[in-house]
Order: structure tokens, then C-alpha cells, then sequence
């Protein structure tokens, strides 16, 4: 007679969900941020920083989505994409902390050309000219 296994725990179940969640996470973030690639401006974006559970790798580079900064504008529309014209997302009000992913050039706000992709519970990208970095500058998408 075949032996059966025991059942699946329910807190396995969970680990499993979470697992499959955050691949999809990860596999939406390739989609939405552009490739990495030699800008042309000077800057060369160095590797990916690599995923660790503390704040910085064991090399001392900064994490993914692991970069700050404070928002300086009283009211600041989070958008779908670099653009000025570009759907709104939601708003993020003065003193707000981020999370930014990368930046990339869009459209110039105010003499700054840079903007943030933010990974607070939605991907959606702030003029940097509004968002003040807290350490080190976010890398290149």
C-alpha cells in the first residue's frame, strides 16, 4: 500500500504564497524599470547591488529599493511614468518618507531632468527635483 505524506502546514502554505508573491514583485519591477545601460552622461551604472537582509551588502553597496529620500514639495504627484503629462498614481505630501528604486532622465522639472521610481506599495515615479536624498544617491536604472 502507497505511504501518504503528511499534510502541508498551513504556515507552509504561506511561506510558498509569499515566495510566489515577491518573484512577482521582482519579475513586474523588469518590467516597468528600463534596462541598465551606459548613459552617455559620464555615468556608468556599476552592478546591481546585491540582496542581503540588512541595510547594505556585505561589500557596503547600497541595496535595491533600498534608497531614500525625503519629499520637499507640499503636495507631489507620483506618476506612471518620467513624464510631466503622465497619469497620476497618488500623492505624497512634504516630509514624506521614500523608497526609490533607480532614476532616469524624463522630462526637465524645474532645471532637473531626473526622476525617482518610488517602490512604496506602488511603482510610480517623483521629479527628483522634489525629493531630497537621505544617503547615498539612488543608481540608474
Amino acid at each position: 500500500m502507497p505511504q501518504l505524506s503528511a499534510p502541508v502546514s498551513r504556515s507552509s502554505l504561506v511561506r510558498g504564497l509569499a515566495a510566489v508573491l515577491a518573484a512577482g514583485a521582482l519579475a513586474t519591477a523588469g518590467a516597468v524599470a528600463p534596462a541598465a545601460a551606459h548613459d552617455g552622461r559620464g555615468g556608468t551604472p556599476g552592478p546591481a547591488p546585491a540582496v542581503t537582509d540588512g541595510a547594505h551588502g556585505g561589500d557596503g553597496r547600497q541595496e535595491q529599493g533600498r534608497y531614500r529620500g525625503v519629499v520637499t514639495a507640499e503636495r507631489l504627484a507620483l506618476r506612471t511614468s518620467p513624464a510631466r503629462g503622465s497619469d497620476v498614481i497618488r500623492y505624497a505630501r512634504r516630509g514624506e518618507v521614500v523608497s526609490i528604486y533607480c532614476k532616469t532622465p524624463g522630462d526637465t522639472v524645474k532645471g532637473n531632468p531626473l526622476w525617482y521610481l518610488l517602490t512604496d506599495g506602488t511603482w510610480a515615479w517623483g521629479a527628483a527635483r522634489y525629493i531630497d536624498n537621505v544617503g547615498p544617491a539612488p543608481r540608474w536604472c
